[in-house]
């Protein structure tokens, strides 16, 4: 194989191993995280969530985080929680498209405004388009470019596809 072929396939192999390994990592709140004074219909409008990516909670005692139901979003109700934690920084994986509904658990938190609801589009491929995010009644949006609260992660495996991708890369043209 000459170089000009190594060189292809070095590019094929990086496109398709790096590409689908990039996920968003969502702060929800910013700076603030999850609390009473928080405005997350602001927080979220803007934002495009997207199947791989996370959301953190990060909060201090005295608060929850509950996936709930649409109808428990609505009425703020936390007995039938998808899942429910409580320990300061939770990280959810958005592992499928559609909506997704978070309240705070805490009587009177989430009709005070700790509720966010996101709507997860596919992954890239997957046919979904921008996903829009919605919060308190106070308002919702959108989701078409990206947010400061919102950084880029990469696979832990990225290091040894580089090392991969150097090694072949060397047998077939150095």
């Amino acid at each position: 194989m000459g170089k000009s072929g190594a060189v292809i396939l070095v590019s094929f192999l990086f496109v398709c191993c790096v590409v689908p390994s990039l996920a968003t990592v969502h702060t929800v709140g910013d700076s603030a995280g999850w609390a009473l004074s928080g405005n997350y219909a602001t927080w979220a409008k803007g934002k495009t969530f997207k199947v791989g990516d996370s959301l953190v909670f990060k909060y201090p005692s005295g608060h929850t985080v509950d996936e709930v139901s649409s109808s428990d979003y609505e009425s703020c109700t936390s007995g039938n929680s998808i899942s429910s934690d409580s320990s300061g920084s939770t990280t959810i994986p958005l592992k499928t498209a559609g909506p997704h509904y978070f309240i705070c658990g805490v009587t009177g938190h989430c009709s005070g405004g700790m509720k966010l609801s996101v709507t997860v589009a596919a992954a890239a491929g997957g046919g979904g388009g921008g996903g829009s995010t919605t919060a308190p009644s106070s308002g919702s949006g959108t989701a078409t470019t990206s947010h400061p609260s919102s950084s880029l992660t990469l696979s832990p495996f990225i290091p040894l596809l580089v090392s991969g991708v150097v090694a072949i890369f060397s047998y077939f043209v150095i």
